[in-house]
């Protein structure tokens, strides 16, 4: 498909233009990161340093906008590209010029080489920024940009190459003296060797893409079945995520920590650290929540580990931002993980302890400037928490991709200290095509209480519907004892909800406070109903009430209670005890901050419905409630339930996604926990499985159709 290049050259798109911009630019870095990082201070930009004068970044989302943001800040031109379904998304609206460069498949558009270059040429871009993802660590890709006589704002293809490969990169990391994890040192044939290979390192192994990153790729194996079956799903996903199928094996560091550290190198062979950042919160693999600084570093610690991450850097002539990251066990003996040859999606973090501006750093280098800051310029203050908030449903490991439109959408700008890097908007799509992160919320503080506490109320504040996130668990973590006590690990998700995440588990005075609000909620609805009612009601039969007797189903308890009318606000009695809840709030407004016997909490009342139901947002985790009179309640009681649905005999889909493979056909004898298809969403893969021994019936799908949550993939007789 060739490139077509969209130009905002009239007036009228100018003028829309110029005012989306400014909302945009508070919205992708804000108004509030301005004051969270004090600007960026450690290097602020110079406004008289010749740059380039236009840049094309060759990404989409969230961090498309991040690096827009800088360059217009350093006074750079900048151009989109786009897949067609992406044509209307924020950063297309944010650049100076838009390109589609195909369909909505990634290897369709975004990994399409042919026509980025093709854009980069037509819209006579100067320099490419890659982001993260996509086309950010490609070698080939780089070696085009230079033989076209185009800046590319990475490190070079030599250091990509070395980087990029997992087996090249040990080794190398070991010529620099960096602590390294013990493994097999050459390539996995297939899933015998495989086997092989694991018994021979001893259990438990990590089974990875040699070519990968950001979690892609990854399996752990604890025995020879495990082994072999992570075999076939990360050569599955590394040749779908990085046309690379090589896997490697190394030991699995039980319990780490996943620390990682920031670097920064110029194109004279001078190179500095960032200090760290604590990744250990993770599922799949793939980080939740990011914070910097670690916890669990002591200064002697953070020194070596960011002295052998230069090393590593200075070993390879490494220019620009990248990150090392480290496995650091009980002892805090740490071991080499990966190189990351890109700008880190949890970078936010970093500029907010260190006032540095990594993008501009970047851009800088790749202009060929050296570095203006020393190692001794680096700064750690105060503490920052990202938050990466994403279209998943968290009842479902810990996050199965979530797909929709945003029907409403507000991020919590208006509490300081807070910044949301994203990439969205009211009204954008969700789709199965891209990755699921909605946001990254950074939040910021003196100390790491206070960016814990800042990061709570800017997850309470935060509105999203549409799609199912993750906030719920988000906040749970952040509330969690042991996160709280930064007693964490990679394997924290696993030991911390061994059944799953659940929900928000309500202590009795939470369940008290909740109870009475939606009982007021639910007597000031009928209030205010009565109040409109008796304006033409000459018998009064609709008066105003003052006191209610009602039942209140939530969370699996009924509680019955009585409200009564004090003035402005509203007094609920339940049992012995009694509350005092503020009146003041307006029902049509997305939060609800209730008094609450001199504290305050917060509620999102999602949906209002007949019958006294609501969908209500309290503590993170949405609730489905009912208010009821007890007469009303009385009755439910004797009403049968509904019979529940066999599903035994079905496969359903857990998400909406693409079938990969299928492997059983109809009439085939199937063994409990035998694999029949293969779905991808979001550039995961996941192997479904039958749950019980049988004949197949029916198979509903074949590879390459795209099916929907809860859709019946294959049946049994």
């Amino acid at each position: 498909m060739a490139a077509y290049i969209t130009t905002k050259g009239s007036f009228l798109t100018r003028k829309i233009l110029a005012s989306f911009t400014l909302s945009q630019g508070r919205r992708c870095i804000g108004s509030s990161a301005v004051r969270l990082c004090s600007i960026y201070t450690t290097d602020p930009i110079d406004p008289s340093e010749e740059t380039f004068n236009k840049i094309l970044i060759a990404n989409r989302g969230e961090i498309a906008c991040r690096v827009i943001h800088t360059a217009k800040k350093m006074g750079i031109q900048t151009v989109a590209i786009h897949s067609d379904v992406d044509s209307n998304a924020p950063h297309v609206k944010l650049a100076d010029e838009a390109v589609c460069v195909g369909t909505a498949q990634a290897k369709d558009s975004y990994l399409r080489i042919d026509n980025i270059m093709d854009a980069i040429q037509s819209t006579k871009s100067q320099a490419v920024h890659p982001g993260y993802g996509f086309l950010s660590e490609n070698a080939d890709f780089v070696q085009q940009l230079e033989d076209n006589g185009i800046s590319f704002i990475g490190p070079s293809a030599k250091a990509i190459t070395g980087m990029g490969d997992k087996l090249e990169s040990k080794r190398l990391a070991m010529a620099a003296g960096v602590n390294t994890i013990p493994g097999f040192d050459g390539i996995v044939k297939d899933a015998d060797d495989c086997v092989k290979i694991s018994q021979n390192i001893g259990y438990p192994v990590m089974i990875k893409a040699s070519a990968g990153g950001g979690g892609k790729g990854m399996r752990i194996a604890w025995n020879d079945d495990e082994a072999r079956e992570g075999f076939k799903l990360s050569t599955q996903e590394a040749a779908s995520s990085f046309g690379d199928d090589r896997i490697l094996v190394e030991k699995f560091v039980d319990n780490p920590r996943h620390i990682e550290i920031q670097v920064l190198g110029d194109k004279f062979g001078n190179a500095l650290y960032l200090n760290e950042r604590e990744c250990s919160i993770q599922r799949r693999n793939q980080k939740v929540i990011e914070e910097a600084p670690s916890v669990f570093l002591d200064p002697e610690t953070r020194k070596a580990m960011g002295e052998q991450a230069v090393a590593l850097a200075k070993q390879i002539g490494y220019s620009s931002a990248g990150t090392v990251e480290f496995l650091v066990d009980s002892q805090k003996n740490f071991y080499f993980l990966e190189m990351n040859t890109r700008l880190q999606v949890e970078h936010p973090i970093t500029e907010c302890i260190t006032g540095v501006d990594i993008v501009q750093q970047m851009i800088r280098v790749a202009k060929g400037y050296p570095l203006k800051i020393q190692q001794s310029d680096v700064p750690i203050r105060g503490w920052a928490i990202e938050s990466r908030v994403y279209a998943e449903d968290p009842f479902k490991s810990f996050g199965l991709p979530s797909v929709g439109r945003l029907s409403k959408y507000q991020e919590p700008l208006h509490i300081d200290k807070v910044r949301c890097d994203s990439g969205v908007e009211e009204g954008s799509d969700i789709s199965i095509y891209y990755d699921p992160m909605i946001c990254k919320l950074v939040c910021y503080g003196d100390s790491r209480e206070e960016a814990i506490d800042t990061s709570l109320k800017a997850l309470d504040a935060y509105v999203i519907r549409g799609v199912t996130h993750n906030i719920p668990l988000l906040r749970d973590i952040l509330t969690e004892e042991r996160f709280v006590n930064g007693n964490i690990t990679t394997n924290y998700l696993p030991e911390v909800y061994p059944e799953g995440f659940k929900g928000k588990m309500l202590s009795p005075r939470e369940k008290l406070e909740l109870v009475s609000i939606l009982a007021v909620i639910n007597a000031k609805n009928d209030f205010r109903s009565r109040q409109i009612l008796s304006n033409s009601d000459p018998l009064g039969t609709r008066r105003p009430l003052n006191e209610w007797n009602v039942t209140v189903q939530v969370a699996g308890d009924k509680v019955e209670c009585t409200v009564e009318k004090v003035g402005n606000n509203f007094k609920v009695t339940v049992g012995e005890d009694s509350l005092e809840v503020g009146g003041d709030f307006d029902l049509a407004s997305a939060l609800i901050e209730a008094n609450l016997g001199g504290s305050a909490e917060t509620l999102q009342l999602i949906k209002l419905g007949h019958s006294g139901q609501m969908r209500v947002r309290y503590k993170g985790t949405a609730f489905q409630a009912r208010v009821m009179s007890k007469t009303a309640s009385s009755y439910l009681d004797k009403m049968p339930e509904k019979p529940k649905v066999d599903v035994s005999k079905q496969v359903l889909s857990p998400m909406p996604g693409l079938v990969k493979s299928v492997s059983c056909s109809v009439g085939d004898m199937v063994g409990e926990g035998q694999e029949v298809c293969v779905i991808e969403a979001m550039k995961m893969q996941n192997s479904l499985v039958a749950a019980t021994t049988g004949k197949i019936k029916s198979v509903n799908v074949a590879v390459g159709d795209t099916v929907e949550e809860e859709q019946v993939l294959v049946e049994f007789e």
